[in-house]
């Protein structure tokens, strides 16, 4: 094979390698003063632009610009769920864990619930393990909560909400729904109070929490 040796300005040599080929080929340099750019040397390219169908691999997520989703988690409960717990208790469990303390966590959430006629109040937050986040105004004795389920018949309703969280971590981090009776009677979660075979109007349905981490 050919090649080409050049003297280094103060010491060693410098080859340029010609590949075994058949036939003849062409490399065409630039018509100006700048610098090759090599398969394994760190170098910062300007006024290029690649097609993405040639683009193989995959980008780091500190290398996202803030605001992009880089994962995504998803519980869903399907069980009739009663309680008469007058503090909260968990209805479903999400765990996410972060891959840099700086990014964000948003948190959406729906249920679907009753009550036996206007009893009581049910009551829905959201914790991130025993921290109950989205915290609202308790003046008074009043409860904080992301949703308040009340129904006047024995129906149910869709309640559901959102919130961004920075939990500062890259810990496995559980996020939870938890419902709570304000006063004993019972609350119904997926299903009506009434819940039955007889009417064909009567159903069950599904609550979600859903957790996305947001670059930071």
């Amino acid at each position: 094979m050919s090649q080409v040796i050049i003297a280094g300005d103060t010491s060693g040599t410098i080859t340029l390698q010609a590949p075994a080929v058949s036939g003849s080929t062409t490399l065409t340099l630039p018509a100006t003063t700048d610098t090759l750019v090599g398969r394994t040397t760190t170098d910062t390219l300007t006024n290029k632009s690649i097609v993405a169908t040639q683009l193989t691999g995959t980008i780091a997520s500190a290398r996202l610009p803030a605001g992009s989703m880089l994962q995504v988690v998803q519980t869903t409960n399907t069980a009739a769920f009663t309680t008469t717990s007058t503090s909260y208790v968990t209805l479903m469990t999400v765990s996410i864990t972060p891959s840099s303390a700086s990014n964000k966590v948003l948190i959406t959430f729906g249920t679907n619930g009753g009550t036996n006629g206007d009893v009581m109040h049910g009551y829905v937050a959201i914790f991130r393990g025993a921290t109950q986040l989205f915290l609202a105004d308790t003046a008074g004795s009043r409860r904080s909560a992301t949703s308040v389920i009340n129904t006047a018949t024995q129906e149910q309703r869709y309640y559901g909400g959102t919130f961004l969280d920075s939990p500062a971590t890259t810990s496995a981090t559980s996020y939870t729904i938890q419902v709570l009776s304000s006063n004993g009677s019972t609350l119904y979660i997926n299903r009506s109070a009434r819940d039955t075979d007889l009417l064909a109007y009567d159903g069950r349905t599904v609550s979600s929490i859903t957790v996305m981490e947001i670059a930071g």
